[in-house]
Protein backbone atom coordinates (compact mmCIF):
# COMPACT_ATOMS: atom_id res chain seq x y z
CA UNK A 1 0.00 0.00 0.00
CA UNK A 2 1.19 3.62 -0.58
CA UNK A 3 2.88 5.42 2.37
CA UNK A 4 0.52 8.41 2.29
CA UNK A 5 -3.20 7.93 2.74
CA UNK A 6 -6.05 10.13 1.55
CA UNK A 7 -9.54 9.07 2.53
CA UNK A 8 -12.02 8.68 -0.31
CA UNK A 9 -14.41 10.92 1.62
CA UNK A 10 -11.95 13.80 1.21
CA UNK A 11 -12.26 13.67 -2.59
CA UNK A 12 -15.79 12.50 -3.09
CA UNK A 13 -17.08 10.71 -6.19
CA UNK A 14 -16.35 13.48 -8.69
CA UNK A 15 -12.90 14.18 -7.31
CA UNK A 16 -12.09 10.49 -7.70
CA UNK A 17 -13.39 10.55 -11.29
CA UNK A 18 -11.11 13.52 -12.05
CA UNK A 19 -8.12 11.59 -10.68
CA UNK A 20 -8.97 8.57 -12.83
CA UNK A 21 -9.34 10.80 -15.92
CA UNK A 22 -5.77 12.01 -15.36
CA UNK A 23 -4.42 8.45 -15.19
CA UNK A 24 -5.97 7.06 -18.41
CA UNK A 25 -5.85 8.57 -21.91
CA UNK A 26 -8.11 8.22 -24.96
CA UNK A 27 -6.37 6.26 -27.76
CA UNK A 28 -9.09 5.25 -30.25
CA UNK A 29 -10.62 7.61 -32.80
CA UNK A 30 -14.00 5.88 -32.44
CA UNK A 31 -14.20 6.99 -28.79
CA UNK A 32 -16.28 10.13 -29.27
CA UNK A 33 -16.86 10.84 -25.57
CA UNK A 34 -15.20 9.13 -22.62
CA UNK A 35 -15.31 9.59 -18.85
CA UNK A 36 -17.26 12.50 -17.38
CA UNK A 37 -20.82 12.42 -18.74
CA UNK A 38 -23.91 10.27 -18.19
CA UNK A 39 -22.79 7.82 -20.89
CA UNK A 40 -19.84 7.23 -23.16
CA UNK A 41 -20.24 7.71 -26.91
CA UNK A 42 -18.58 5.22 -29.28
CA UNK A 43 -18.70 5.24 -33.08
CA UNK A 44 -19.20 1.75 -34.54
CA UNK A 45 -17.00 1.22 -37.64
CA UNK A 46 -18.81 0.52 -40.91
CA UNK A 47 -19.88 -3.11 -41.41
CA UNK A 48 -18.39 -4.23 -38.09
CA UNK A 49 -20.27 -6.11 -35.38
CA UNK A 50 -20.03 -4.94 -31.77
CA UNK A 51 -18.58 -7.38 -29.23
CA UNK A 52 -19.40 -6.97 -25.53
CA UNK A 53 -18.18 -8.93 -22.52
CA UNK A 54 -18.28 -8.43 -18.75
CA UNK A 55 -16.22 -10.04 -16.01
CA UNK A 56 -16.28 -9.60 -12.23
CA UNK A 57 -13.51 -10.21 -9.69
CA UNK A 58 -14.37 -10.51 -5.98
CA UNK A 59 -11.83 -10.28 -3.19
CA UNK A 60 -11.54 -13.58 -1.36
CA UNK A 61 -12.92 -15.49 -4.34
CA UNK A 62 -10.84 -14.43 -7.36
CA UNK A 63 -7.90 -12.71 -5.69
CA UNK A 64 -6.14 -12.31 -2.34
CA UNK A 65 -4.53 -8.94 -1.65
CA UNK A 66 -2.08 -10.66 0.71
CA UNK A 67 -0.05 -11.55 -2.40
CA UNK A 68 -1.78 -9.70 -5.27
CA UNK A 69 -0.44 -6.13 -5.63
CA UNK A 70 -3.17 -3.64 -6.56
CA UNK A 71 -1.30 -2.56 -9.70
CA UNK A 72 -1.15 -6.17 -10.90
CA UNK A 73 -4.79 -6.65 -10.01
CA UNK A 74 -5.80 -3.67 -12.15
CA UNK A 75 -3.79 -5.02 -15.07
CA UNK A 76 -5.20 -8.53 -14.69
CA UNK A 77 -8.81 -7.29 -14.47
CA UNK A 78 -8.38 -5.69 -17.90
CA UNK A 79 -6.29 -8.45 -19.51
CA UNK A 80 -8.81 -11.17 -18.65
CA UNK A 81 -11.52 -9.19 -20.42
CA UNK A 82 -9.30 -8.55 -23.44
CA UNK A 83 -8.81 -12.31 -23.61
CA UNK A 84 -12.58 -12.77 -24.04
CA UNK A 85 -12.57 -10.48 -27.08
CA UNK A 86 -9.47 -12.21 -28.44
CA UNK A 87 -11.32 -15.53 -28.11
CA UNK A 88 -13.96 -14.15 -30.50
CA UNK A 89 -11.21 -13.14 -32.95
CA UNK A 90 -12.12 -9.50 -32.37
CA UNK A 91 -10.25 -6.33 -31.49
CA UNK A 92 -11.02 -4.65 -28.13
CA UNK A 93 -11.45 -0.88 -28.07
CA UNK A 94 -13.16 0.41 -24.91
CA UNK A 95 -13.73 -0.66 -21.30
CA UNK A 96 -15.75 0.47 -18.31
CA UNK A 97 -14.59 -0.29 -14.77
CA UNK A 98 -16.90 -0.45 -11.74
CA UNK A 99 -15.67 -0.79 -8.17
CA UNK A 100 -17.28 -1.65 -4.84
CA UNK A 101 -14.91 -0.46 -2.09
CA UNK A 102 -14.76 -0.81 1.66
CA UNK A 103 -13.38 2.05 3.76
CA UNK A 104 -10.06 0.26 4.20
CA UNK A 105 -9.04 1.50 0.73
CA UNK A 106 -7.46 4.94 0.42
CA UNK A 107 -7.30 7.27 -2.58
CA UNK A 108 -3.65 6.24 -3.06
CA UNK A 109 -4.65 2.56 -3.15
CA UNK A 110 -7.25 3.23 -5.85
CA UNK A 111 -4.71 5.23 -7.84
CA UNK A 112 -2.36 2.23 -7.69
CA UNK A 113 -5.14 -0.02 -8.97
CA UNK A 114 -5.85 2.38 -11.84
CA UNK A 115 -2.16 2.60 -12.72
CA UNK A 116 -2.36 -1.11 -13.50
CA UNK A 117 -5.56 -0.56 -15.46
CA UNK A 118 -3.89 2.25 -17.41
CA UNK A 119 -0.86 0.06 -18.20
CA UNK A 120 -3.15 -2.61 -19.65
CA UNK A 121 -5.13 0.02 -21.59
CA UNK A 122 -1.90 1.28 -23.14
CA UNK A 123 -0.71 -2.23 -24.01
CA UNK A 124 -3.98 -3.22 -25.68
CA UNK A 125 -4.83 0.24 -27.10
CA UNK A 126 -8.00 0.50 -25.03
CA UNK A 127 -9.95 3.51 -23.84
CA UNK A 128 -11.45 3.58 -20.36
CA UNK A 129 -14.75 5.37 -21.03
CA UNK A 130 -16.70 5.05 -17.79
CA UNK A 131 -17.80 2.93 -14.87
CA UNK A 132 -19.23 3.27 -11.39
CA UNK A 133 -18.03 3.31 -7.79
CA UNK A 134 -20.01 2.32 -4.71
CA UNK A 135 -19.43 1.32 -1.11
CA UNK A 136 -18.83 -2.27 -0.08
CA UNK A 137 -19.34 -3.56 3.48
CA UNK A 138 -16.26 -5.70 3.11
CA UNK A 139 -13.39 -5.96 0.64
CA UNK A 140 -13.11 -5.05 -3.02
CA UNK A 141 -15.16 -6.00 -6.07
CA UNK A 142 -14.06 -5.09 -9.62
CA UNK A 143 -16.38 -5.38 -12.61
CA UNK A 144 -14.99 -4.69 -16.08
CA UNK A 145 -17.09 -4.48 -19.23
CA UNK A 146 -15.29 -4.44 -22.55
CA UNK A 147 -16.31 -3.43 -26.06
CA UNK A 148 -14.69 -4.67 -29.25
CA UNK A 149 -15.53 -5.19 -32.87
CA UNK A 150 -14.95 -7.53 -35.78
CA UNK A 151 -16.15 -8.03 -39.30
CA UNK A 152 -18.93 -10.65 -39.47
CA UNK A 153 -16.79 -13.09 -41.45
CA UNK A 154 -13.97 -12.89 -38.86
CA UNK A 155 -15.96 -13.63 -35.69
CA UNK A 156 -15.16 -17.06 -34.24
CA UNK A 157 -17.48 -18.91 -31.86
CA UNK A 158 -17.21 -21.99 -29.68
CA UNK A 159 -19.86 -24.03 -31.45
CA UNK A 160 -18.39 -24.25 -34.95
CA UNK A 161 -15.65 -26.90 -34.71
CA UNK A 162 -15.82 -29.55 -37.45
CA UNK A 163 -14.71 -33.18 -37.70
CA UNK A 164 -11.14 -33.30 -39.01
CA UNK A 165 -10.16 -29.87 -37.63
CA UNK A 166 -6.77 -29.57 -35.95
CA UNK A 167 -6.75 -28.51 -32.29
CA UNK A 168 -4.25 -25.75 -31.45
CA UNK A 169 -3.18 -23.94 -28.30
CA UNK A 170 -1.02 -20.85 -27.86
CA UNK A 171 1.92 -20.44 -25.49
CA UNK A 172 2.34 -23.00 -22.73
CA UNK A 173 0.06 -24.47 -20.07
CA UNK A 174 -0.13 -24.80 -16.30
CA UNK A 175 2.15 -21.90 -15.33
CA UNK A 176 -0.52 -19.68 -13.75
CA UNK A 177 -1.80 -22.57 -11.63
CA UNK A 178 1.71 -23.29 -10.36
CA UNK A 179 2.23 -19.61 -9.63
CA UNK A 180 -0.93 -19.59 -7.52
CA UNK A 181 0.15 -22.69 -5.55
CA UNK A 182 3.52 -21.10 -4.76
CA UNK A 183 1.97 -17.78 -3.71
CA UNK A 184 -0.49 -19.58 -1.44
CA UNK A 185 2.31 -21.67 0.06
CA UNK A 186 4.46 -18.65 0.85
CA UNK A 187 1.47 -16.77 2.26
CA UNK A 188 0.77 -19.61 4.69
CA UNK A 189 4.41 -19.64 5.75
CA UNK A 190 4.30 -15.88 6.33
CA UNK A 191 1.11 -16.11 8.40
CA UNK A 192 2.75 -18.79 10.58
CA UNK A 193 5.96 -16.76 10.93
CA UNK A 194 5.95 -13.11 9.75
CA UNK A 195 9.76 -13.06 10.09
CA UNK A 196 10.10 -15.50 7.18
CA UNK A 197 10.84 -14.01 3.76
CA UNK A 198 8.99 -15.43 0.71
CA UNK A 199 10.96 -18.14 -1.10
CA UNK A 200 10.36 -17.01 -4.67
CA UNK A 201 13.81 -17.45 -6.18
CA UNK A 202 13.55 -18.67 -9.79
CA UNK A 203 9.75 -18.44 -9.59
CA UNK A 204 9.36 -15.18 -11.54
CA UNK A 205 7.86 -16.90 -14.58
CA UNK A 206 5.09 -18.90 -12.92
CA UNK A 207 4.28 -16.18 -10.37
CA UNK A 208 4.17 -13.61 -13.17
CA UNK A 209 1.78 -15.76 -15.18
CA UNK A 210 -0.60 -15.76 -12.20
CA UNK A 211 -0.29 -12.11 -11.19
CA UNK A 212 -0.04 -10.50 -14.62
CA UNK A 213 -1.45 -12.72 -17.41
CA UNK A 214 -1.09 -11.57 -21.00
CA UNK A 215 -4.10 -11.77 -23.34
CA UNK A 216 -3.01 -13.22 -26.69
CA UNK A 217 -4.02 -10.39 -29.00
CA UNK A 218 -0.68 -10.95 -30.74
CA UNK A 219 -1.96 -14.29 -32.04
CA UNK A 220 -5.25 -12.72 -33.22
CA UNK A 221 -3.27 -10.20 -35.27
CA UNK A 222 -0.85 -12.84 -36.59
CA UNK A 223 -3.67 -15.13 -37.72
CA UNK A 224 -5.25 -12.19 -39.54
CA UNK A 225 -1.96 -11.42 -41.27
CA UNK A 226 -1.60 -14.98 -42.62
CA UNK A 227 -5.27 -15.28 -43.57
CA UNK A 228 -6.32 -17.91 -41.04
CA UNK A 229 -9.77 -17.73 -39.43
CA UNK A 230 -10.11 -20.46 -36.76
CA UNK A 231 -13.14 -22.71 -37.04
CA UNK A 232 -13.75 -22.35 -33.28
CA UNK A 233 -12.00 -20.64 -30.39
CA UNK A 234 -12.11 -20.05 -26.62
CA UNK A 235 -9.67 -18.66 -24.07
CA UNK A 236 -8.28 -20.86 -21.30
CA UNK A 237 -9.52 -19.41 -18.04
CA UNK A 238 -10.88 -22.53 -16.29
CA UNK A 239 -8.38 -25.10 -17.60
CA UNK A 240 -7.64 -26.74 -20.97
CA UNK A 241 -9.89 -29.77 -20.41
CA UNK A 242 -12.85 -27.63 -19.34
CA UNK A 243 -12.53 -25.27 -22.31
CA UNK A 244 -12.06 -28.13 -24.78
CA UNK A 245 -15.22 -29.74 -23.46
CA UNK A 246 -17.09 -26.47 -24.01
CA UNK A 247 -16.04 -26.46 -27.67
CA UNK A 248 -16.92 -30.13 -28.18
CA UNK A 249 -20.25 -30.00 -26.37
CA UNK A 250 -21.42 -26.85 -28.12
CA UNK A 251 -20.13 -28.00 -31.52
CA UNK A 252 -21.52 -31.53 -31.19
CA UNK A 253 -18.16 -33.20 -31.85
CA UNK A 254 -15.55 -35.39 -30.16
CA UNK A 255 -11.84 -34.79 -29.73
CA UNK A 256 -8.56 -36.60 -29.26
CA UNK A 257 -5.58 -34.80 -27.69
CA UNK A 258 -2.12 -36.09 -26.77
CA UNK A 259 -0.19 -35.55 -23.55
CA UNK A 260 3.15 -35.51 -25.38
CA UNK A 261 1.92 -32.62 -27.54
CA UNK A 262 0.88 -30.32 -24.68
CA UNK A 263 3.27 -27.33 -24.35
CA UNK A 264 5.03 -27.10 -20.98
CA UNK A 265 7.68 -24.50 -20.09
CA UNK A 266 10.75 -25.85 -18.26
CA UNK A 267 10.25 -23.29 -15.48
CA UNK A 268 6.76 -24.63 -14.95
CA UNK A 269 8.10 -28.18 -14.93
CA UNK A 270 10.63 -27.22 -12.23
CA UNK A 271 7.78 -25.93 -10.05
CA UNK A 272 5.74 -29.08 -10.71
CA UNK A 273 8.65 -31.24 -9.54
CA UNK A 274 9.21 -29.06 -6.46
CA UNK A 275 5.56 -29.29 -5.44
CA UNK A 276 5.32 -32.99 -6.35
CA UNK A 277 2.37 -32.51 -8.68
CA UNK A 278 1.30 -34.23 -11.90
CA UNK A 279 2.31 -32.33 -15.05
CA UNK A 280 -0.71 -33.71 -16.92
CA UNK A 281 -3.07 -32.53 -14.18
CA UNK A 282 -1.52 -29.05 -14.15
CA UNK A 283 -1.69 -28.67 -17.95
CA UNK A 284 -5.20 -30.07 -18.29
CA UNK A 285 -6.88 -28.52 -15.30
CA UNK A 286 -4.81 -25.52 -14.21
CA UNK A 287 -6.75 -22.32 -14.86
CA UNK A 288 -5.95 -18.68 -15.60
CA UNK A 289 -3.35 -19.23 -18.33
CA UNK A 290 -5.49 -17.09 -20.68
CA UNK A 291 -3.95 -18.79 -23.70
CA UNK A 292 -6.12 -19.34 -26.76
CA UNK A 293 -7.51 -22.78 -27.60
CA UNK A 294 -8.73 -22.99 -31.18
CA UNK A 295 -9.36 -25.30 -34.10
CA UNK A 296 -8.34 -24.82 -37.73
CA UNK A 297 -9.03 -26.51 -41.03
CA UNK A 298 -6.40 -29.01 -42.12
CA UNK A 299 -5.74 -26.84 -45.17
CA UNK A 300 -4.51 -24.04 -42.86
CA UNK A 301 -1.90 -26.17 -41.09
CA UNK A 302 0.96 -25.13 -43.39
CA UNK A 303 0.30 -21.49 -42.50
CA UNK A 304 0.70 -21.96 -38.74
CA UNK A 305 3.13 -24.89 -38.43
CA UNK A 306 6.25 -22.70 -38.04
CA UNK A 307 4.75 -20.35 -35.47
CA UNK A 308 6.62 -21.05 -32.22
CA UNK A 309 3.69 -19.70 -30.18
CA UNK A 310 1.16 -22.18 -31.61
CA UNK A 311 1.18 -25.90 -30.79
CA UNK A 312 -1.04 -28.54 -32.41
CA UNK A 313 -2.26 -30.94 -29.71
CA UNK A 314 -4.87 -33.15 -31.40
CA UNK A 315 -7.83 -33.27 -33.73
CA UNK A 316 -11.63 -33.12 -33.78
CA UNK A 317 -13.55 -36.39 -34.25
CA UNK A 318 -17.17 -37.53 -34.45
CA UNK A 319 -19.23 -36.98 -31.31
CA UNK A 320 -19.72 -40.74 -30.92
CA UNK A 321 -15.96 -41.25 -30.37
CA UNK A 322 -16.08 -39.10 -27.26
CA UNK A 323 -13.54 -36.70 -25.77
CA UNK A 324 -10.29 -38.56 -25.26
CA UNK A 325 -6.84 -37.90 -23.75
CA UNK A 326 -3.92 -40.04 -24.93
CA UNK A 327 -1.29 -40.29 -22.18
CA UNK A 328 2.49 -40.50 -22.57
CA UNK A 329 2.18 -44.28 -22.18
CA UNK A 330 -0.49 -44.32 -24.94
CA UNK A 331 -3.36 -45.08 -22.59
CA UNK A 332 -6.73 -43.74 -23.75
CA UNK A 333 -8.46 -41.82 -20.96
CA UNK A 334 -11.84 -40.02 -21.13
CA UNK A 335 -11.33 -36.27 -20.84
CA UNK A 336 -12.87 -34.77 -17.69
CA UNK A 337 -13.12 -31.19 -16.48
CA UNK A 338 -11.59 -30.62 -13.05
CA UNK A 339 -10.75 -26.94 -13.31
CA UNK A 340 -12.34 -23.94 -11.62
CA UNK A 341 -15.91 -24.43 -10.38
CA UNK A 342 -17.73 -21.12 -9.92
CA UNK A 343 -20.48 -22.29 -7.53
Amino acid sequence: MPNTRTELSQLGEFGLIDKIKNIVKVQNKDTVLGIGDDAAVVQIPDNHLLLLSTDMMVEGIHFDLAYMPLKHLGFKAVATNVSDIAAMNGVPTQITVSLALSNRFSVEAIEELYQGIATACEMYKLDLVGGDTTASPKGLVISVSILGSALPQHIVKRNTAQKGDIVCVTGDLGAAYLGLQILRRENEVFKANPQMQPQLEDKDYVVGRQLKPIARMDIVHELAEIGVVPTSMIDISDGLASELMHICTQSGVGVQIYENKLPLDNRTLDAIVELNLSSATCMLHGGEDYELLFTIKQSDYEKIKNNAEITTIGFITEKEKGMLFITQSEQIVPLKAQGWVHF
